[in-house]
């Protein structure tokens, strides 16, 4: 998780072969879905604490002279320490912003950035669901809470065809969720379509790979956190949004534009 605002993207972790990590990921898959399912995903690590949009460079006419350019539209509600986590080459960002710090409801706005604009809303309000406690700057396995703070958004999957998706997207029937949530209410479909939450996993995997490859922070730090289908109740750690909203969201996202996601309480997000 960023703390600073970087000029260059980190080097990616050296990972398996995808051959040794397939034969992982479908001997452990049972497991991984085993505890994803209780409550609709498990959770996740805590992020570094959440801030602010960092600013862009000025561009068009007066940048860089006499003239200064009028500043760029910031997030609504995103204070500075949230604003320098989100990378500089970040242009889309899903802000999740919880009701409090102990609720489990929370809502969802898609912002893209441009120098001429700044940051911009493209999207409605979605209601959506996090973990049954709330948020927690520190996750840990097991704490029913969403972790806070900012992250990449990078590989998709779920059980249904790829709805148009720009992320790598991999179909697979092991997105299932028997079982029932928090409220007794059936997970089935809850991981029809799921986007990866880059906490505590690494990048460029399968989300069925979360949780079967050695996960950088620990597996005590928890981890599978992912944005996925509403199935009407809290989940452990993740995010969840209605049907048609989690096909909008992967439609929009392009990796071009490295997305992030911006997440926690309402008072963690204004710090």
């Amino acid at each position: 998780m960023p703390s600073t605002v970087p000029t260059t993207r980190p080097t990616r972790p050296t990972r398996p072969t995808r051959s040794a990590r397939t034969a992982a990921a479908a001997a452990a898959v049972p497991l991984l879905l085993a505890g994803l399912l209780v409550g609709g995903c498990t959770r996740a690590a805590p992020p570094a604490p959440v801030m602010d949009t960092p600013p862009r460079p000025a561009s068009g006419p007066g940048a860089g002279g006499a003239v200064e350019a009028a500043p760029a539209a910031a997030i609504p509600g995103i204070g500075g320490r949230t604003r320098d986590l989100i990378p500089e080459g970040a242009t889309q960002a899903v802000v999740v912003t919880g009701e409090d710090r102990r609720s489990p409801f929370s809502t969802v706005v898609l912002y893209e950035w441009t120098a001429a604009t700044g940051w911009q809303a493209v999207s409605d309000s979605w209601p959506a669901h996090n973990g049954l406690k709330g948020w927690t700057d520190e996750h840990w396995a097991g704490d029913k809470r969403s972790p806070i703070g900012v992250f990449g958004l990078t590989d998709s999957g779920g059980r249904l065809p790829d709805p148009g998706t720009r992320l790598p997207y991999h179909r697979s029937s092991l997105f299932n969720a028997p079982g029932r949530g928090f409220l007794g209410e059936p997970l089935a479909g809850s991981f029809d379509y799921v986007v990866a939450i880059n906490y505590n996993r690494h990048e460029g995997a399968s989300p069925l790979e979360d949780g079967v490859v050695q996960r950088p922070m620990g597996s005590e730090r928890g981890g599978g956190v992912w944005f996925h289908v509403d199935h009407g109740g809290p989940t452990q750690a993740c995010v969840s949004l209605g049907q048609e909203h989690m096909r909008e969201l992967l439609r929009w996202l392009d990796p071009d534009r490295e997305p992030v996601v911006v997440m926690g309480d309402l008072d963690a997000l204004a710090r």
